[in-house]
């Protein structure tokens, strides 16, 4: 199924949305809870599938949805259409600070495969499954477990990363990476997880155990912020009592 061009705005610095335009009876696609807001004439439906094939049966659709449990996503995609005669905006918010960026799937050869959370919205006719590395390193350490999120479609995709998102080239090359930083790559590109260095440097460089190693020919997409640093930091300044529960004081009662 080919997917529809569709206009699109991203709002704000640092806690960004997608505003959507569609054209009547146009979808697009999102993940469940990501919906800002929408104009009117817009209807939505929650649905086991991704929309990508109409000829798949109620069971495959269950399995494409099984599939998306197992990855820890949401089983519905949200499906978004306009209903009116006129053009229609929806919007899709990012759920913490970051950045969001569109994807053109046909300059990567209508396949990417990327975290388990940073997919947000497509246009509908994009394929959303999960791709198992290849390594069992990967697997064990590489932070996103065995599961990948695969996207394959001829549209655009919105992807979002905590904050900053920068983009790599890399040309036969190696780039090392922190696990948590690694958004989306190519799938020619060699994935695997390499330990950070010496016992020393593993466990007391605070750069964690392992590190994510890519390397050929494809493109990199890597966040400054991953979220669990930023909960990690939070949690960190978190008062505690003796029983090991949380503590705040807002100042004395009477």
């Amino acid at each position: 199924m080919r997917s529809p061009e569709i206009d699109y705005e991203i709002l704000g610095n640092d806690l960004q949305l997608v505003e959507v335009e569609l054209d009547p009876g146009e979808t697009v696609i999102a993940e469940a809870g990501a919906m800002c807001y929408l104009e009117d004439s817009i209807t939505f439906e929650a649905k086991f599938g991704d929309g990508s094939s109409q000829d798949k049966s109620f069971f495959g659709k269950v399995l494409d949805a099984g599939k998306r449990a197992l990855a820890g996503q949401s089983i519905f995609i949200t499906h978004f259409i306009n209903m009116g005669s006129g053009k229609r905006k929806v919007s899709f918010a990012a759920p913490y600070p970051g950045k969001i960026i569109a994807v053109n799937l046909q300059e990567f050869g209508n396949e990417l495969l990327c975290q388990k959370e940073a997919f947000l919205c497509a246009a509908l006719g994009t394929s959303i499954s999960i791709a198992f590395t290849q390594k069992l390193g990967a697997g064990f350490f590489g932070g996103e477990g065995f599961i990948l999120e695969k996207l394959n479609g001829d549209g655009l995709v919105f992807l979002h990363a905590g904050g900053t998102i920068i983009r790599k080239e890399l040309k036969g090359e190696t780039l090392r990476v922190d696990t948590g930083c690694l958004v989306a790559f190519t799938p020619g590109l060699d994935y695997d997880i390499q330990k950070a260095g010496d016992l020393k440097t593993m466990f007391l460089g605070g750069e964690g155990l392992f590190l994510a190693t890519l390397r050929g020919t494809g493109t990199v997409y890597l966040q400054s912020l991953p979220f669990s640093r930023l909960a990690d930091r939070v949690i960190a300044r978190i008062p505690r009592t003796a029983t090991g529960a949380s503590s705040f004081s807002f100042g004395d009662r009477e």
